[in-house]
């Protein structure tokens, strides 16, 4: 056999394997055994709050700051922090799962025209 066709096979079995890695790993991540690769993380959100000097005539603001608190409250739980992370980090997988397969039928490609040969 002639190294070129020796090397064609190489790279066909390469990018198979490199398709096959990809998918297998999806498959894992969306069954659940497997978490996607953190690439986002949520970091520990710690909020100082200040002593504030409250008027008796200040009604208005303390309105305002107790319906910005619900508004939050509300809104943190319709959409968790970590659900965001989640989602990106699924994105961010579905990315590169598309490149490696990608890059696996180039490489295998570039196997069967040099087997061709």
């Amino acid at each position: 056999m002639q190294p070129v066709k020796i090397f064609g096979c190489f790279l066909l079995i390469a990018g198979i394997l490199i398709i096959v890695y990809s998918l297998f790993s999806s498959y894992n991540i969306f069954i659940g055994k497997s978490q996607p690769p953190q690439i986002f993380k949520v970091e520990a959100k710690t909020e100082v709050v200040l002593p504030q000097k409250e008027e008796a005539g200040d009604l208005e603001a303390k309105a305002e700051r107790m319906v910005q608190e619900q508004l939050q409250k509300q809104f943190q739980e319709m959409i968790p922090a970590d659900a965001i992370v989640k989602i990106l980090n699924l994105i961010s997988w579905s990315i590169l799962a598309g490149i490696l397969i990608f890059g696996g039928g180039q490489i295998s490609g570039l196997g069967i025209r040099l087997l061709k040969k």
